[in-house]
C-alpha cells in the first residue's frame, strides 16, 4: 500500500477520547484545574453528555459512561488503566507551578527523563498525564522547588 502526500497531508490531529464516570469531577479538573477550555459540548435532555476541551495545541474528548437506560454501560474498575498521554510543553515546570497553585497534585515532583522535564499527572478515572519539556538537566534530576 502506498502512502501519498495527500493522505498524510488529510490527516490534522490526533484527540484521545475518555470515557468518565463523572463528566462534571473531571471537569473541575481539567477546566478549573488544568485551565482546559470547553470548546464544543453535546447536551441531551439537558444534561451535558460530550465535549471537547482544548488546551493551546491540544485537544482531549470527554464523554460520561451511560448508567441508566436502554444504552446503560456502566464501567468496571479503573478507566484510566495502562493510558496515558504526553503533551510537550514550552516549559512542563512552568505548568507544574501553575496546577499546583489551583490545587492539583503532582506525584511523583517533576523530574527528568528522556531529557525532558516531566510533570505526571493522574485525572479522576486514572488516566495518566504527562506535561513535558525538554531540558539539558541530568538524567533522573528532580525538581527542588515547592
Amino acid at each position: 500500500m502506498t502512502i501519498t502526500s495527500h493522505s498524510i497531508a488529510n490527516v490534522k490531529q490526533a484527540v484521545p477520547f475518555f470515557w468518565v464516570k463523572n463528566i462534571e469531577e473531571s471537569l473541575r479538573y481539567y477546566v478549573a484545574g488544568l485551565g482546559f477550555e470547553m470548546t464544543h459540548k453535546w447536551i441531551d435532555d439537558g444534561k451535558l453528555r460530550w465535549c471537547w476541551l482544548q488546551l493551546g495545541g491540544a485537544a482531549l474528548m470527554l464523554q460520561e459512561f451511560p448508567m441508566e437506560g436502554h444504552d446503560a454501560n456502566p464501567p468496571k474498575g479503573r478507566l484510566g488503566k495502562g493510558v496515558s498521554i504526553n503533551f510537550i510543553c514550552e516549559d512542563a515546570l512552568a505548568f507544574y507551578r501553575e496546577v499546583k497553585s489551583r490545587g492539583i497534585r503532582s506525584e511523583p515532583k517533576p523530574f527528568v527523563g528522556n531529557r525532558m522535564w516531566v510533570t505526571s499527572l493522574s485525572d479522576p478515572d486514572g488516566y495518566k498525564l504527562f506535561f513535558e519539556s525538554p531540558t539539558d538537566a541530568a538524567e533522573e534530576s528532580e525538581y527542588e522547588g515547592s
